[in-house]
């Protein structure tokens, strides 16, 4: 698949040059493409910009199907970790809200240390800290120790959380729907694949939930090595020509395309506290992060409690997310072509509000089908990512979007899982906690239809 993504996304970069019968004349003055198109070939050959794709490529679907493991495989075996370590059900919700509050807290420095470092060495970095938050976490021994490990992976994803919709602007910002369709399908099975094998693949090792959780650190270091060349590269975006972007087709008018570098130069400032849009996505993503979080840290528990064997726990929640796969590379794909995301927004609401019924009154008896409809509406996640690709013009402009929107979303998001803990403990059953599910689907369809409008938040928040 990565193979076939770097030919589209190279287009006929790889194929040799055809000389025409007009190339061969001679010519009285030096025109301005074929200045361009020398400088691109000064960049590389062909077959190196097609390899550096290839890697981008890879680097984007690897990070990708490590940002919600550590979230997951937790959410797996919380009974488990809360037995061993002594937690209560509100030290756990708290534990539930811990990625929401890193993912704010970090997340809003991720473009400065993408300025700073370059985008390459700040998501290798975090595949990094993802690897040894998660190898280090399970045997701290303690709610304290546990807690600090895990806030380190998750400080590693939220950084990449942040940067991946700049990586996609800046390497193909001609191709945002289909890229960000494959980032969010890979995120979508890393989260799904976490959720239905930790429990089995915990039997395996002994019934320990240690090495349960731990096991996951070594796909995070996998993700590490296809960015280990951009480390030294602090430019803003590709080289000429090393991507779909570089080399348009003819006509399409993209050798007047400033370079991503100019292009950074060249944009406005903008107060992004000042766009209305910014602030609709900002409460969309927040409200369905809280909806994802609370799905992911206490969806196995519901169905435990209401008599569901913790194995075919796993795998209802690993339905839920596994529903992420293929439509979070269909929905990117589907926005990109509408002038208005508000339809979609509105079907994923409804799927929601069904699916939270159907476990408020028979958590048991249609499991299997509350399973899928909140796996259709948690991907609101997916199309929040292509909005923010699509309601910015430029590379900077996505960059200080992706940053405000993830980062407030996620502060938002912080008190859900923790609220959904308490009602708990104190109700001593679930009612309550799903009806509080349910009725947040209200404002969170009402700012998604906000936020699918068509306009960029340069039109509203330049200086």
């Amino acid at each position: 698949m990565m193979d076939l993504m770097a030919r589209q996304e190279t287009g006929t970069q790889s194929n040799p040059p055809i000389r025409s019968a007009a190339a061969d004349q001679p010519r009285s003055a030096p025109e301005g493409p074929p200045a361009r198109a020398e400088s691109r070939t000064a960049a590389g050959t062909p077959a190196a910009r097609a390899w550096t794709v290839r890697l981008v490529v890879a680097g984007i679907v690897l990070s990708a199907l490590n940002l919600r493991p550590a979230i997951t495989s937790l959410g797996a075996l919380l009974e488990e970790v809360r037995d061993g370590l002594g937690m209560s059900a509100g030290v756990a919700g708290l534990l539930t809200s811990v990625p929401s509050l890193c993912f704010a807290v970090f997340g809003v420095m991720a473009p400065r240390l993408a300025r700073r470092f370059g985008l390459g060495a700040v998501v290798c970095a975090g595949m990094v800290a993802i690897s040894a938050g998660l190898l280090v976490r399970p045997y701290t021994g303690g709610t304290a120790g546990f807690l600090a490990a895990s806030a380190l992976a998750l400080m590693g994803i939220a950084v990449s959380n942040v940067l991946m919709p700049v990586i996609v602007k800046r390497w193909f910002p001609d191709r945002v729907g289909s890229m960000t369709g494959l980032y969010s399908m890979a995120l979508a099975l890393g989260t799904s694949l976490a959720a239905a094998v930790t429990v089995p693949m915990t039997g395996v090792l002994g019934d320990s939930w240690q090495s349960g959780l731990a096991v996951w650190a070594a796909l995070a270091a996998v993700a590490v090595v296809p960015w280990l060349p951009f480390v030294r590269d602090r430019a803003a975006g590709p080289p000429d020509g090393a991507s779909a972007s570089a080399a348009p087709a003819p006509g399409t008018g993209g050798d007047r395309k400033p370079h991503a570098r100019e292009e950074a130069a060249e944009a406005p400032a903008l107060r992004i506290t000042r766009s209305r849009t910014a602030w609709a996505l900002a409460v969309f993503f927040g409200l369905q992060a809280t909806a994802a979080y609370v799905t992911m840290g206490w969806m196995a528990q519901i169905f435990r409690d209401a008599g569901v064997p913790a194995g075919t726990a796993g795998l209802l929640l690993a339905v839920t997310m596994v529903m992420g796969v293929p439509l979070a590379f269909v929905i990117p794909r589907l926005a990109t072509r509408l002038p208005q995301q508000g339809p979609i927004v509105l079907a994923l609401g409804v799927c929601g509000f069904a699916g939270y019924a159907g476990l408020y009154f028979a958590p048991v008896g249609g499991a299997w089908a509350w399973a899928l409809l909140l796996g259709v509406a948690n991907c609101a996640f997916p199309l929040a990512l292509t909005m923010v690709g699509m309601r910015a013009r430029t590379g900077a402009g996505v960059a200080q979007l992706s940053a405000f929107a993830q980062s407030t979303g996620y502060l938002i998001s912080i008190p859900g899982p923790l609220l959904v803990g308490v009602l708990y403990q104190h109700s001593g059953g679930w009612g309550l906690p799903i009806a509080l599910m349910a009725a947040l689907m209200i404002p969170q369809m009402a700012v998604g239809l906000l936020a699918g409008r068509d306009r960029t938040v340069e039109d509203e928040a330049t200086r």
